[in-house]
């Protein structure tokens, strides 16, 4: 790859996410050329900066006499940058200073090149003095939290609160799960060791999962194009057994996109399952028709709005039901920090009601004596035991509830309405809920 500049790079993505409202996922592809062969450096700056946005920016805010102008918010988020690296990256000092401010040129703001000298020299200087500031910081600021986040974790799990904030802004590691009509986890372990990769770990929680000592990108993974093997965070691997589904039954994969849930289920039935893949971007379905064609797995991939049954359905009930609702995805902020940035509090009584409207759009469609799994990647109740609570009294009176805690899994919630929470980090797994519903006979 041609040489780029990462600085820059990074700086485009950040102002892109905080300002324009875009994805990290979006925003670093948009700049992987402009970074050229440093492009893991422009990652690591824009991952890091939207950890410790606030710790950054109350740091800046004390440097500058005045807030830059709106046409100078690049600048602004390299200063954020600079800072970070200068904090958090290896990157000999001298070079972190200079390097940052070159990338103004890139920028074409080279006017500012001696206020961001004068910043990151002035950091140099007083970093002792302002990182023993954090410590004194309300936690919303010290945790890199928006206030309503802040404010509605607190609300929810108490004096759990800042362990689950701290965990948020720490690097997600890398789950693998080992795909079981190919290879078993413990030979798939043995096979990374003869290739070098030491380190990797079983879960006693999901008998596929693979744990990695160090993230890889998947081209290195052996076997993966192959379809000997998939990366999946350890909790949503916990949904597709749950389902308890069996040979030749007809299964349901709600909000199914990308399809690890799909193509798991598949996995643990010997590709048997009359499974049909629901999501309803045509996109996002084509992941899921990539996924299970790179594992040779079938499904039925059906564009449809879960919450409109009407527009898809054919009228033959399903046996099993997975639903992995779309959530405000408070779970997985460590894997995506731009989700502090990016989601309101105004976001989530709408992905709530949606939730609601999915659950019962799909509940009439269980065969009597089925099984639904409920499942999102948050930890705000409001989209988990309270919506089960909900369900019960309002749509499934009759419902009944499997009691899901596993000794295995330490930190472990029970809900009200019976399901099980995550919460980042319970044994190295992201922030997670399921419950699992029959219907009566």
């Amino acid at each position: 790859m041609a040489q780029g500049n990462p600085r820059a790079a990074a700086a485009r993505a950040i102002s892109d996410v905080i300002d324009g409202g875009r994805s990290l996922d979006l925003a670093l592809p948009s700049v992987r050329d402009r970074a050229g062969d440093q492009y893991s450096l422009t990652a690591s700056l824009a991952y890091g900066v939207l950890r410790h946005r606030r710790v950054l920016e109350h740091w800046l805010g004390q440097m500058l006499n005045k807030p830059l102008s709106k046409r100078d918010r690049q600048v602004h988020a390299l200063l954020l940058a600079g800072l970070f690296e200068l904090w958090q990256q290896d990157t000999p000092r001298h070079a972190a200073v200079s390097q940052t401010v070159d990338a103004l040129h890139t920028l074409k703001r080279p006017g500012l090149k001696g206020l961001a000298n004068a910043v990151l020299r002035r950091f140099g200087r007083e970093e002792a003095v302002l990182t023993s500031q954090i410590d004194t910081l309300r936690p919303a600021q010290r945790f890199s939290h928006p206030d309503w986040l802040t404010d509605r974790i607190g609300e929810d799990w108490n004096e759990r609160a800042e362990s689950i904030l701290a965990e948020n802004n720490k690097r997600a590691p890398m789950w693998l799960r080992v795909n079981q009509r190919r290879c078993k986890a413990d030979a798939y372990v043995e096979r990374l060791l003869a290739e070098g990769i030491e380190g990797a770990q079983r879960s006693h929680l999901a008998p596929h999962a693979v744990l990695l000592k160090a993230p890889l990108p998947v081209s290195a993974l052996p076997g993966f194009d192959d379809g000997l093997v998939s990366v999946q965070d350890l909790a949503p691997q916990l949904a597709a057994p749950m389902l308890q589904a069996e040979p030749g039954m007809r299964v349901l994969d709600a909000c199914a996109a990308p399809g690890g849930k799909t193509s798991h289920l598949q996995e643990l039935t010997d590709n048997k399952l009359s499974l049909v893949a629901l999501d309803r971007d045509a996109r996002r379905l084509a992941r899921v028709e990539e996924t299970l064609a790179r594992l040779g797995l079938d499904a039925e991939c059906q564009q449809g709005d879960a919450a409109k049954p009407e527009d898809w359905w054919d009228g033959v009930p399903f046996e099993r039901i997975l639903i992995d609702a779309p959530c405000t995805a408070t779970g997985v902020i460590r894997r995506h920090p731009d989700i502090k940035s990016l989601r309101r509090d105004t976001d989530v009584e709408p992905l709530v009601d949606t939730q609601r409207r999915i659950l019962a759009a799909l509940w009439p469609l269980l065969a009597p004596g089925g099984c639904l799994v409920y499942a999102t990647c948050s930890i705000l109740k409001a989209e988990n035991a309270f919506q089960m609570a909900d369900f019960c009294r309002e749509i499934a009176p009759d419902v009944m509830f499997d009691e899901l805690l596993n000794d295995n899994i330490k930190g472990v919630m029970s809900s009200p309405a019976g399901g099980v929470q995550l919460l980042p980090g319970t044994q190295g797994a992201d922030g997670f809920y399921l419950s699992r519903l029959w219907r009566p006979a």
